[in-house]
Parts: structure tokens; C-alpha cells; sequence
């Protein structure tokens, strides 16, 4: 009975290929087969993009942050500024009056420098007169000279 169902198949089958029917499901059978392998590297392909993906949205997602922290920075910035700025304004005008505080100490001190280095000629020229104008009494002008100097340093 084997014998027979056996060349029933053979049969069949030689059938099926003077048909064209076996040719046509060889055909559909390698379409599947290159339609499966086409889904397969689509699959393989995506597969390898997705990490791709997955990097630029992270890098998208940490461009967003950075951009959200300057914002902050920056908003920070402004209110840090807002707030010292009326001491900024305060500290300016402090160091404008130190500054001209200490002008016009130095010309005070300028002022000061002049009238002693005037005192100074004035005294020496004294001295240089009389000495040039010596009266034949030395005693009398050595004594007369002698006072001069002190009452100037008395002044």
C-alpha cells in the first residue's frame, strides 16, 4: 500500500510540474522567502537607527536643558544687577568723594609746600642781604642776624 500512495505522489507531482503548478509555488515560495529577507533587514536597519535615535533625542533633550539653564542664568543675571546696582550707585559716589577728598588735600598740602618754600626764600634772601650789607659795627649786625633767624622759625 506504501508502494502505491509513493507512486501516487510521483504522480501527482509530475503532474503538478507539467502543469506549471508546482513552478508557480516555487516562485511564491521564493517570493515569501525574499519579501521575509527584505522585512528582516528593514527590521535590522531600524534596529540600528534606533540607537541613533535614542542619542539624538538625549542630546536634543540636553541641548533644551542648557538653553532652560542660560535662560535661568541670565534671568538671575538681571535680578543679581537690579539689585546691586543702587549700591553700585552708592559705592560710586563714595569713591568720588574719597577721590576728591584726597584732591584737595593734595592741593592743600601743594598750597602749604609753596608758602614754606616762600617763607624759606624770603628768609634766605634776608640772610643773603644782610650779610652783602654788613655794617662796620659786626657786633651789632651778628646780633641783628642772629634774632632775624629766630623769629622766623618763631612765625
Amino acid at each position: 500500500m506504501d508502494k502505491l500512495v509513493q507512486l501516487g505522489r510521483k504522480a501527482w507531482f509530475v503532474v503538478r510540474v507539467m502543469s506549471g503548478y508546482e513552478q508557480r509555488r516555487i516562485r511564491s515560495y521564493r517570493l515569501q522567502l525574499q519579501q521575509r529577507l527584505e522585512q528582516a533587514q528593514a527590521r535590522k536597519e531600524q534596529v540600528r537607527k534606533q540607537p541613533e535615535q535614542v542619542i539624538l533625542s538625549e542630546v536634543r533633550q540636553v541641548v533644551q536643558q542648557m538653553q532652560a539653564l542660560k535662560q535661568h542664568f541670565e534671568e538671575a543675571e538681571t535680578a543679581i544687577e537690579k539689585i546691586f546696582n543702587p549700591i553700585d550707585k552708592n559705592a560710586q559716589m563714595i569713591t568720588n568723594m574719597q577721590m576728591e577728598k584726597e584732591e584737595a588735600q593734595a592741593k592743600e598740602m601743594a598750597k602749604v609746600m609753596r608758602d614754606q618754600i616762600k617763607m624759606q626764600r624770603e628768609l634766605a634772601m634776608r640772610t643773603a642781604e644782610s650779610t652783602a650789607a654788613k655794617p662796620i659795627d659786626t657786633q651789632a649786625s651778628e646780633t641783628a642776624a642772629e634774632s632775624l633767624p629766630k623769629q622766623e622759625t618763631g612765625k
